[in-house]
């Protein structure tokens, strides 16, 4: 089972790769608009998208001028935000999304759906990158047709790491003094 887990995982992370590339640009671009000025990368990260807040703050590389969006958090018009979320349908990311909206700060989101008129949250956001999670990826061993493992905050990490790349990439001291 693990073999197909791998080829499954494999898969899914290409999926987002091909599919993905450009929003995933955009979206380190307009996280970078706050990166180099003099706002903050707010990250809301709703359900199991914690770990993603969590590692953009203690893991060995951290997300430079990470914050943590609460309900609390007041935003300036330089500051950017990251929604995280399992569904672009979530009420507390389509009310926050709302939110940013109304005060024209621009914002980003990822989420499980592709982007449509029907996904409000990919209409309202600026950028929007999709995990390419329909539903489970591996058939239950016992269960025909029902599928198990929903790998959503893999997926997500994913997309965090690979805007961080080029997050990192526009915002390099070094490469913005040249």
């Amino acid at each position: 089972m693990s073999k197909i887990l791998t080829t499954q995982l494999t898969g899914l992370l290409q999926r987002i790769q091909q599919g993905e590339e450009e929003s995933i640009e955009e979206t380190a671009r307009l996280l970078a608009q706050a990166g180099i000025g003099q706002g903050y990368v707010y990250f809301a990260c709703f359900g199991e998208f914690e770990g993603i807040a969590m590692n953009a703050v203690t893991s060995a590389e951290p997300f430079v001028k990470f914050a943590k969006w609460t309900p609390e958090t007041e935003l300036l018009s330089a500051d950017r935000v990251i929604i995280f979320t399992r569904s672009g349908n979530d009420s507390q990311a389509v009310a926050l999304a709302k939110k940013l909206n109304d005060a024209f700060i621009p914002f980003s989101a990822v989420a499980s759906e592709v982007a449509s008129e029907s996904n409000e949250l990919s209409e309202l956001a600026y950028t929007y990158v999709s995990m390419k999670m329909r539903g489970g990826i591996l058939p239950h061993p016992t269960n025909l047709g029902e599928r198990i493992v929903f790998p959503h905050l893999i997926a997500a990490l994913f997309i965090y790491e690979a805007i961080k790349l080029s997050y990192d990439e526009m915002t390099n001291d070094d490469e913005l003094e040249e």
